[in-house]
């Protein structure tokens, strides 16, 4: 494990989220969540590992998309998956907000 994310430069602080409404797969699924995560590389958002269907974690093993950030109002944390690091980006904009 580093003490540095080597993946956050260049990404998009803020992506339009794929769904305002919850956990994408949870929603399909009837599923519930914990907490939500936004992956800022494509906007899906899945929920925490704390929730039944981890599903961020799902999605970074299916595409590949190393950074997400939380998607809880008032956080601004960011974790990168490969790097197993969570870290604050100073001057980034807050997540979108959703419901």
């Amino acid at each position: 494990m580093t003490t540095t994310c080597t993946h956050a430069a260049g990404a998009n602080p803020a992506p339009t989220p794929r769904t305002k409404a919850g956990c994408e797969e949870c929603l399909a699924e009837g599923g519930r969540w914990v907490h939500l995560r936004l992956c800022l590389e494509c906007g899906h958002v899945g929920c925490c590992d704390n929730s039944p269907g981890t599903h961020a974690t799902g999605h970074f093993r299916a595409e590949g998309h190393p950074l997400m950030r939380s998607y809880e109002p008032g956080e601004d944390w960011w974790w990168c998956y490969v790097d197993e690091v969570a870290f604050e980006v100073d001057g980034a904009p807050p997540a979108p907000s959703h419901p």
